[in-house]
């Protein structure tokens, strides 16, 4: 016989709230039963109504906060409540910073088997609105209309914005602009279950002054009104400095296509970080939140503790930001990459800031440097920047089978980054602090910048 729920669908139910999800929903017990309540806040009693049963836990709507947080805030977004690109704007700024910093000490407590006090207060962003230099919004058919948005979380129902606040100004401006234009010119967005329509995305980025590239991505081979698009784009987008068209004709969610041409104005983009310039293309990769990353890297730096003769492997260097960083304070540095067009990037980007003792390669970084070592390099530093999943193990054992005197680890996911802290204890090295940065304010994501140190120089 199936075991009773206290709790069934279309109950509502009153209950405390003790924690946030990793998507920014509140998490409460009711009889010691597990609910997930999107909008609701620690420290608050709310009423919320099921909407899903699990064997371990169910969904809830909020139907009424009893007790609300003193951290609650007003959004500042007219659509935040259907939108899914922020997740916590109802919760202040401090508010914020706290959450993500318990987030971040949990993790490393409960997953590293760290004490929670070596992560440092969360670095705030100075603007934790109108930060975001880089936008791809959907084009679809709501009410009848042609509109630009963003998807509701865990759809893909546009819910319709003209301003989005935590994008830079020029990106507002082109989302604005392809709305009128489309609707003016009677161009037909494309319908992902008809497979009719062309447009599919605007993508806008921003670079150094304002300077603003745009990128119309389509279904089709063609652009309809092309010429148009070109000639009142340049009109009404004065900061305007390169048009793209890209062709992305299969199902699913990755926004460009292979396809690509640019129809007017300049290839790339300048973007500057940390005193260097990187020409930015459409699909290259670029920190989002210049200012915050400037506060990453300088902290990556720091607890590199380069005097300008260490040798610094990054592992997974991607296009070259943060090794081309650390080559201003460094002998050596090596970069290695898994992505053979993020590697042509990094050396293209090294050339164009007259970085000459920074190399880069395409090769498997937990393959790569066990060979480096046999071929007698011995890195005093180790940087590693992986994607959300973390290291591999081969990465970690190779990283600790060189024996640098350091490890520095950014990360993006602290469950990921815990894990990998704790596998690399039993290899000889310790977790002694930890730095969350705020690079993306308004939502529940958190950067970390760690420091690890081989255990015989700590004893």
């Amino acid at each position: 016989m199936k075991a009773q729920l206290p709790v069934r669908p279309g109950g509502v139910y009153t209950l405390a709230i003790d924690d946030l999800g990793i998507h920014g929903e509140g998490i409460g017990k009711y009889e010691g039963f597990t609910l997930f309540v999107p909008g609701a806040l620690p420290g608050e009693t709310i009423r919320a109504k099921v909407t899903l049963c699990k064997k371990s836990y169910a969904a809830a709507s909020l139907e009424e906060v009893l007790t609300a947080s003193p951290d609650r805030d007003r959004p500042a977004c007219p659509v935040y409540a259907g939108c899914g690109g922020c997740q916590i704007s109802h919760l202040t700024y401090e508010g914020q910073l706290r959450a993500k910093w318990q987030r971040a000490a949990g993790a490393v407590s409960r997953i590293g088997g760290y004490p929670a006090e070596i992560v440092r207060p969360v670095l705030p962003a100075p603007h934790p609105f109108g930060y975001r230099n880089k936008m791809a919004v959907p084009v679809g058919r709501v009410g009848g209309r042609t509109r630009l948005g963003y998807y509701r979380q865990g759809s893909h129902a546009i819910i319709p914005t003209l301003s989005c606040a935590i994008q830079q100004d020029a990106n507002n401006r082109l989302l604005l602009f392809a709305e009128t234009f489309m609707n003016q010119h009677g161009i037909a967005p494309y319908d992902e279950k008809t497979g009719r329509g062309s447009v599919r995305h605007i993508m806008g980025r921003v670079g150094d002054g304002g300077a603003l590239m745009a990128v119309i991505v389509t279904a089709t081979a063609d652009l309809p009104a092309e010429a148009e698009w070109i000639s009142e784009m340049r009109a009404a987008l004065p900061e305007l400095v390169s048009i793209y068209h890209n062709v992305q004709s299969r199902p699913g969610n990755v926004i460009l296509g292979p396809k690509i041409r640019c129809l007017w104005g300049r290839k790339t983009l300048a973007a500057s970080l940390c005193g260097l310039t990187f020409e930015v293309s459409p699909y290259s990769f670029f920190q989002v939140n210049p200012e915050q990353a400037e506060r990453l890297y300088d902290t990556a730096m720091d607890f590199a503790g380069l005097t300008g003769c260490e040798t610094v492997i990054d592992a997974y260097c991607g296009t070259g930001t943060i090794s081309l960083c650390l080559a201003r304070k460094a002998r050596r540095v090596i970069g290695i990459e898994i992505v053979p067009d993020a590697i042509r990037d990094a050396k293209k980007n090294a050339r164009a800031n007259g970085i000459a003792h920074a190399e880069f390669y395409a090769a498997d970084a937990g393959a790569l440097m066990p060979k480096l070592y046999a071929e007698g390099l011995s890195p005093d530093v180790i940087v590693c920047d992986p994607v959300r999943a973390g290291c591999s193990e081969d990465v970690l054992r190779a990283a600790a089978g060189m024996r640098p005197r350091r490890i520095v680890y950014v990360s993006c996911n602290p469950a990921t980054f815990a894990r990998d802290a704790a596998r690399l204890r039993p290899l000889g090295y310790t977790l002694v602090k930890v730095q969350p940065v705020d690079m993306f304010p308004q939502t529940t994501h958190v950067e970390l910048v760690s420091l690890l140190v081989r255990e015989d120089d700590i004893l």
